[in-house]
């Protein structure tokens, strides 16, 4: 993979160009599809741009229906799901813009993160803790690369960043959680 493109872990790009195109002539399975293959990604992206997650999970429908009324101008030449993230990026950047405001995460609004399988309901209530004491932008990298499972490099390239700042921002995140993981 091109490794400016985005993509969600476990999908080809070819595979959601062609849901994109059968979505663009009114497909509404393979919307669905689409829908189901890319979800994680727009609603971890929403969640760490907004930092609600009711706004996060308006946000992800609203850009499912621009993608639903715009698949047809997207281009085979780029990325879909870059594609598609950017229209979630936009929306969520025009959200923040109207409001004006940036919010951290309540308790709430964490236990809205769907849990890992391997993680303990105390475990999970440490590591929230320890997300909600993270700087805006380095909760945001993580996030993206935890939740969505997206690259360092296609962070750097989603959140408009260097690659070595988005590095160094998670680095010192995880080192931060850790710490606080431990206690110390």
């Amino acid at each position: 993979m091109d490794p400016e493109e985005i993509e969600e872990p476990s999908t080809p790009a070819a595979e959601l160009e062609r849901l994109l195109a059968e979505t663009a002539s009114g497909d509404t399975n393979a919307f669905a599809d689409l829908y189901t293959r890319t979800k994680g990604a727009v609603y971890a992206l929403a969640l760490s741009m907004t930092g609600s997650a009711q706004d996060a999970e308006e946000l992800t429908h609203d850009a499912y229906l621009r993608v639903w009324d715009y698949a047809g101008s997207y281009r085979p030449k780029g990325s879909p799901m870059a594609w598609i993230l950017a229209i979630t990026r936009n929306l969520c950047l025009m959200e923040l813009r109207k409001r004006k405001r940036r919010v951290d995460l309540t308790e709430e609004e964490w236990n809205a993160i769907p849990a890992g399988r391997d993680v303990s309901g105390d475990d999970r209530a440490a590591l929230q803790s320890a997300l909600g004491q993270l700087q805006a932008r380095e909760r945001q990298i993580v996030l993206l690369h935890a939740a969505s499972g997206l690259r360092h490099r296609e962070i750097a390239k989603l959140l408009d960043m260097p690659l070595g700042t988005v590095l160094s921002k998670y680095r010192r995140a995880v080192l931060k959680l850790r710490g606080l993981m431990e206690g110390e």
